[in-house]
């Protein structure tokens, strides 16, 4: 294959690449399927505060155990029965 068999080539792998490319543009996108929406039992526990304040405690606060708890249970989803 000469120079002119390169160019043939070329030309067909640059026009398969253009029309690829056309296709994918024209294409409409597949439709998305919407978020599941969170119903109030599945909505976290609101403890910003108390985490916020439980982040630079030094000493055990047992308001503080009580939240991570919680956010933990939320987190990872386990239901655990309170003492």
């Amino acid at each position: 294959m000469g120079r002119a068999g390169g160019l043939v080539m070329g030309a067909i792998v640059l026009g398969l690449a253009l029309t690829l490319a056309l296709v994918a543009a024209l294409d409409p996108p597949a439709p998305r399927a919407s978020a599941p929406a969170i119903s109030g039992a599945d909505a976290p526990p609101d403890y910003g505060d108390t985490l916020r304040r439980c982040r630079t405690a030094t000493e055990a606060d047992p308001e503080c155990e009580a939240a991570w708890e919680a956010k933990r249970r939320h987190f990872f989803r386990t239901e655990k029965s309170k003492p």
